[in-house]
């Protein structure tokens, strides 16, 4: 049996440091667990743009298509501020979305123990936070035509089409009530369906989609009503189901809720492959940073916890990823931070590569 295959896009900024530390753990897993991938690295972003004149090449399109996974840092950076818009460093992360008909966006948002008291919000409303946004992610207002900005009764209109189908809300529906299964059985379904007939669809939708799963327990907000109860009593939800807009808007204010962009990773799933694994992406939440690049500040555990990620839904390695989040999370514990995560209380300062060397250290601690 041939070894899974991941394709590495380091990208932009603090893209290639942090990835750096990520292929020191893939090492480490092929080395200590028998868990070896063929891996491959290509260019995005600012990067491809340097050096093909596109923020994404075809070949490197293609490649992502034909391997298990794609693991990318980050792109953009103000030496690319004033390119035209088509090959901006964003568009190549946009096409890698679009043409892996990557639909179903997800936004871990978890609060470690030891960092509890960086979020905003009181401790013990944070404490323990763990829950999962899916975002629809190649549908909704962002994509829906008619859009576009014209003159209208001389003054100019503004307009972007919020269109959703049955097909496009059912099958991230059934991604998120997967994901239910598999943690608390709680999916809360969030839209403004009082004021939007496609709110009225989705809610429809997510609800017949819903008697395929007895066992999860089903409930609906209004997205508005969403963002006031994530900032007010966090806890109360487990899996939540948006679509593209609300979910760009609520997972980051989930995102906020943990203390520091630098430690959430996300996942984009698409359809199943012959290989029955599906297609994916997995990048960190964070930037390309470009304010502290090449200074070693960087904290790779975003990017870490991403490929984190990939052993879970790509590799089907829940137990090593488990390995790998709590390597983390007892690094965290120890008061070992990155140059984010330093507060006047204290904390043992230290660079992106010995944040990596710390991470190596509990992995090995634990077999």
């Amino acid at each position: 049996m041939s070894n899974p295959s991941l394709l590495i896009l380091p990208g932009d900024g603090i893209g290639p440091e942090v990835m750096a530390q990520v292929r020191r753990i893939i090492d480490w897993f092929g080395a200590n667990r028998d868990l070896t991938f063929d891996v491959s690295e290509d260019l995005v972003g600012g990067a491809a743009y340097d050096k093909h004149g596109v923020p994404l090449h075809d070949d490197t399109m293609a490649r992502a298509q034909e391997v298990d996974a794609v693991l990318l840092g980050a792109v953009g950076g103000p030496a690319y501020d004033d390119l035209d818009f088509s090959v901006k460093p964003e568009r190549g992360l946009l096409r890698l979305r679009k043409e892996m008909d990557l639909f179903a966006n997800l936004r871990p948002a978890q609060c470690f123990d030891a960092l509890a008291d960086f979020s905003s919000l009181k401790t013990d409303i944070v404490a323990g936070l763990d829950i999962m946004i899916v975002r629809e992610l190649t549908s909704g207002v962002y994509f829906g035509e008619p859009r576009g900005i014209h003159m209208e009764d001389n003054m100019r209109v503004g307009v972007n089409t919020q269109r959703y189908t049955e097909a496009e809300i059912e099958r991230g529906a059934r991604a998120a009530f997967e994901l239910a299964m598999k943690r608390g059985k709680r999916l809360c379904s969030m839209e403004k369906a009082n004021v939007m007939e496609s709110g009225i669809l989705w809610r429809d939708v997510v609800t017949e989609v819903s008697k395929d799963y007895p066992e999860v327990v089903l409930s609906h907000m209004y997205a508005d009503n969403g963002a006031m109860q994530l900032v007010r009593a966090p806890k109360q939800f487990d899996v939540i189901y948006t679509d593209n807009l609300f979910g760009d808007i609520l997972s980051d204010c989930a995102a906020m809720l943990t203390g520091s962009l630098g430690m959430l990773p996300s996942a984009s799933l698409g359809a199943p492959m012959e290989n029955g694994r599906p297609k994916a992406l997995y990048e960190p939440v964070h930037g390309s940073a470009p304010d502290i690049s090449g200074q070693g500040k960087a904290n790779p555990s975003a990017c870490i916890l991403s490929f984190a990620m990939a052993l879970r839904y790509s590799f089907d390695q829940g137990a090593e990823a488990d390995r790998l989040e709590q390597a983390v999370q007892d690094v965290l514990a120890d008061g070992i931070r990155t140059a984010d995560l330093m507060q006047a209380d204290g904390g043992t300062p230290v660079s992106t590569a010995e944040m990596g060397d710390a991470v190596l250290a509990k992995l090995d601690a634990s077999i």
